[in-house]
C-alpha cells in the first residue's frame, strides 16, 4: 500500500522538475540592463600616438539607448558600419587631441560620437552613453 501510495508523489514531483521543462535546456542570457532599448557594443580600442610612435592605448565602452522600436531595429541592421565609423571618428582623435599628460575629454567624445550616430542613421534618436573612458599607457 505503502509503495503505491509513494509511486504517484514521486512521478509527479519527477514531472514537475524545471529539468523537465523547454526554459531548463536554454543557457542562460546575461544582459547588462533590462531596459530594452540599450544596446551595448563591445569595447574600442585604438592607439595613442606620441610623434611616430605608439604610446599606449585609449580604450572607450558604450552603448545605445534607443527607444524607438523600429530605429533600435535600424541600428541593429546597420552596426557594422556604425561601429567602422565610431573606430574612424575615435583613431582620428586618439591620434590627435589625446596626451599622456592629461584626461581625454569625455564631453568631446560623447559629442563626436553622437555626431556620427546622427549621420549614420540620418536621423537623430540613438543616444550615446559613455560606459568607461580609460588610457593604458605602454612606456
Amino acid at each position: 500500500m505503502r509503495k503505491s501510495f509513494l509511486l504517484p508523489i514521486v512521478v509527479l514531483f519527477a514531472l514537475a522538475s524545471p529539468a523537465h521543462s523547454e526554459d531548463a535546456r536554454k543557457p542562460p542570457v546575461h544582459k547588462m540592463t533590462q531596459s530594452v532599448s540599450f544596446l551595448g557594443l563591445d569595447p574600442i580600442y585604438t592607439t595613442i600616438m606620441e610623434g611616430n610612435k605608439p604610446l599606449g592605448l585609449l580604450m572607450i565602452g558604450i552603448g545605445l539607448d534607443v527607444p524607438d522600436a523600429d530605429l533600435r531595429d535600424r541600428v541593429i541592421k546597420s552596426m557594422p558600419p556604425l561601429r567602422d565609423a565610431y573606430v574612424r571618428t575615435l583613431m582620428s582623435y586618439s591620434a590627435t587631441s589625446v596626451r599622456s599628460w592629461r584626461q581625454p575629454d569625455v564631453g568631446e567624445i560623447a559629442d563626436r560620437l553622437q555626431r556620427v550616430t546622427d549621420r549614420m542613421l540620418e536621423r537623430q534618436g540613438a543616444r550615446i552613453l559613455l560606459g568607461q573612458v580609460a588610457i593604458r599607457l605602454t612606456r
